[in-house]
């Protein structure tokens, strides 16, 4: 197939050099010329514009936006549909707030285009393990796509999971869980390496790879980052997050489902931010007002 491709960031670019592998002719654009110059040496078609790209797809034109979520999703949407016909499908890959999706579904469709959203997971390993692909829309839109799907996502890695907004609805509760699950790991290092005895969190995190019911992928990473830096001793404890999340922890909200977990560990992630926290000052000058107990000062 052929396939319009915006966004050559860490993961667009590999997602497009699979698609390349796997047969399919890709254009691409990018703001950035140099990653354009890099993609076509690998044996994708360059372009100069939206327009330029747009104008190299024949027939039912597929575009794929791998671009950060809100006002980019929708400036390249709006320069994009500039140049489709009635029917074409645009493909939103990136992490977006699946209520933005349904809005955009809503917006688009008026104008006679598909729009189909597409939760992607896999990092930038997925050139080599394949990404994980959960995406929503209409049936029929998505079927047309499922050669784009196949070549991206190893065996048994997509799925279709229900109507507009679906995809990124279903990425966004992944990325809350992987919030969780990370939390756990980091909590459980930690105690480890307060321990009394000479962990090597390398040697542990290793053999439980094999047959450990905590077994995962992440585990895995965290292996590879104890081996490169057993005491994290150049890593600096300031964790961001990227969206998904907040929004996760919103959703919960709204429907009334008590998320304790994601939400703990996303607000974790607020609190290493902080080189110094008013409220844990606060609560120090509160335990010496009512109880006298010592309280540390910088003087």
């Amino acid at each position: 197939m052929k396939i319009g491709f915006v966004g050559l960031g860490k993961m667009g670019a590999n997602m497009v050099e699979r698609l390349l592998r796997a047969g399919h002719e890709v254009v691409v654009y990018n703001r950035s010329k140099e990653k354009i110059k890099i993609a076509v040496e690998k044996g994708a078609i360059g372009s100069d514009s939206i327009e330029d790209m747009c104008g190299k797809l024949e027939g039912k034109k597929i575009v794929w936006l791998m671009v950060p979520s809100g006002k980019p999703v929708d400036e390249n949407i709006d320069e994009v549909e500039k140049y489709l016909n009635q029917g074409d499908i645009i493909v939103d890959g990136g992490n977006s707030y699946w209520r933005d999706t349904q809005a955009r579904h809503a917006r688009v469709a008026e104008l006679g285009f598909e729009y189909v959203d597409c939760g992607t997971s896999g990092g930038i390993w997925g050139l080599q393990n394949g990404y994980c692909l959960m995406y929503g829309g209409h049936k029929y839109a998505v079927d047309h796509l499922l050669p784009i799907f196949e070549a991206l996502a190893p065996e048994g890695g997509h799925a279709y999971c229900g109507s507009t907004g679906a995809g990124h609805f279903v990425k966004m509760v992944h990325n809350g869980i992987e919030y969780g699950m990370m939390q756990a790991y980091a909590e459980g290092f930690e105690i480890m390496e307060k321990s009394p005895f000479d962990i090597d969190l390398e040697k542990v995190t290793g053999i439980w790879q094999y047959g450990s019911v905590v077994r995962s992928w992440l585990l895995e990473l965290a292996n590879l980052a104890f081996k490169e830096d057993p005491k994290l001793e150049h890593v600096k404890g300031y964790v961001a997050d990227s969206g998904e999340g907040r929004w996760t922890v919103q959703t919960a909200i709204d429907f009334d489902v008590p998320a304790h977990v994601i939400t703990t560990s996303l607000f974790n992630r607020f609190q290493s931010r902080q080189d110094e926290s008013f409220a844990m000052k606060t609560l120090s000058a509160l335990r010496n007002k009512f109880g006298g107990h010592a309280m540390k000062t910088k003087d």
